[in-house]
């Protein structure tokens, strides 16, 4: 398994996602997530730099692959702006960037004020989209007149030799058999296990499986609790919350029915390398191929170390 580390762009600014990027690189981590949010999920997070400034910062700092997990391609950002932006990346990156892909949340695509479409309406929409982002990357003008796009002219001239592959994020039953029909791989959350058997069951094969989990290093198991409840109660928010909560307030105020207890079950808290292992093993049981890492809080530096030392030698 591979075993990559998550860069969160809701939580860190621009010079300390780049210095977390080397870090990684230093202890070893295979790869990198990035995450594109225009908000936080609340304003004690405090940060949403351009993912896109950043993946271009980020090929000057390292040589680690690069995943945008997720970016929504459909209502914030036009397809054929992704295309480009992610053609870019590639070639930035010369060759080690995948376009993660999903249908997003309302607290960041829906700031233009249109309607926040049904779940149904926006997976029709990322499969539109990303069918118009593989016909821009193939280097010719594109005439595109669909249910929810129209492009005239466009062409992309700025490409890698290759197109970048395309994974897709899913959570349920619909969005996994979308993800498997037209993505070249697939990107998850949690250990599930029946998720990755639908994805590979239904046409994904054996493309690659992403997943990723939150870690809050410090001291001890309660401290790590403490920073995860300051910076992310809202990981412990039940079912569609987290699609279509409007702003960080909104999170705010639904976080208030999480207690700190909870971010026990969300977050690996503390220093203990065993608690991270162990969670590390039960993505592997589920089949996922790529593993990546997000540590909350201040502590990073304690967290690179631990995984150098202790975590990703036994991994491997």
């Amino acid at each position: 398994m591979r075993i990559g580390y998550m860069l969160s762009s809701e939580e860190f600014g621009p010079a300390e996602l780049l210095a977390q990027a080397r870090a990684a690189e230093r202890a070893g981590f295979q790869g990198l997530w990035i995450s594109d949010h225009f908000h936080p999920w609340n304003d004690a997070q405090g940060q949403s730099p351009f993912v896109w400034s950043m993946i271009g910062a980020l090929s000057q700092v390292c040589r680690l692959p690069v995943t945008t997990s997720v970016t929504c391609p459909t209502m914030r950002i036009h397809p054929a702006i992704i295309a480009q932006a992610a053609a870019t990346a590639a070639v930035l990156h010369e060759g080690r960037f995948v376009l993660g892909v999903g249908t997003g949340e309302a607290l960041n695509e829906h700031i233009y004020g249109d309607a926040w479409p049904s779940a149904s309406v926006r997976l029709d929409m990322l499969k539109e989209a990303v069918e118009l982002i593989r016909e821009l990357w193939k280097g010719e003008f594109v005439h595109h007149d669909g249910e929810h796009y129209t492009l005239e002219n466009a062409r992309i001239y700025t490409l890698p030799d290759k197109p970048p592959p395309i994974y897709v994020s899913g959570f349920g039953p619909r969005s996994v058999n979308l993800a498997a029909r037209i993505g070249d791989g697939y990107i998850g959350t949690m250990p599930d296990a029946e998720l990755v058997r639908r994805f590979r069951g239904v046409g994904g094969g054996e493309k690659p499986c992403q997943a990723g989990f939150k870690a809050a290093f410090a001291d001890s198991e309660d401290e790590g609790m403490r920073i995860a409840y300051e910076r992310w109660p809202n990981a412990g928010l039940p079912g569609e919350l987290s699609q279509v909560l409007p702003s960080p307030r909104h999170f705010e105020q639904a976080s208030q029915l999480v207690q700190p207890e909870m971010m026990k079950k969300f977050f690996v808290c503390g220093n203990d390398p065993e608690a991270h292992l162990k969670q590390i093993e039960t993505y592997k049981q589920a089949g996922y191929d790529e593993l990546y890492v997000a540590n909350t809080g201040p502590h990073y530096e304690g967290f690179m170390k631990m995984y150098a030392e202790h975590v990703l030698p036994n991994v491997r």
